[in-house]
């Protein structure tokens, strides 16, 4: 499988600026620039889309170790903050709320946490990842 996202981008870095666009028509042409990104404009940014990413990856891959484990999950909900500094993303802080009834506190740490690790888009980063809930 391969899915594609595309970005285009006009001009100088402060000046400039592109559009970010997903295969699934979903994002399309969605503005972005140096403002977007660094300071507090109207558009997306690259880090912001990791983030969405990387949240949804994570629950994903959470409400499949939990069902593999006899566990139905009612909510998943999860946000990513993505550390961008020195030109490189160095964290993704995600922040999970999850109600999965009938599991044990010591259960769902070992579940999580092995999610944590293994969804594709945290293989894929290189930053640390770190993770924080609230089981309801």
């Amino acid at each position: 499988m391969i899915r594609k996202g595309s970005a285009e981008w006009k001009g100088s870095l402060k000046e400039g600026k592109g559009t970010v666009s997903l295969e699934s028509g979903v994002l399309k042409d969605e503005q972005y620039s140096y403002k977007t990104r660094f300071e507090n404009g109207k558009g997306t940014n690259p880090e912001e889309l990791v983030g969405a990413a990387h949240a949804g990856c994570f629950s994903m891959q959470l409400s499949a170790f939990l069902t593999e484990d006899g566990y139905e999950p009612n909510k998943v909900a999860t946000t990513s903050e993505i550390t961008f500094e020195d030109g490189e993303i160095t964290k993704s802080h995600l922040i999970l709320t999850a109600d999965v009834p009938g599991i044990d506190k010591d259960k769902f740490d070992k579940i999580a946490n092995k999610a944590k690790e293994s969804c594709p888009l945290s293989k894929l980063l290189k930053a640390e990842i770190t993770l924080e809930y609230d089981l309801k």
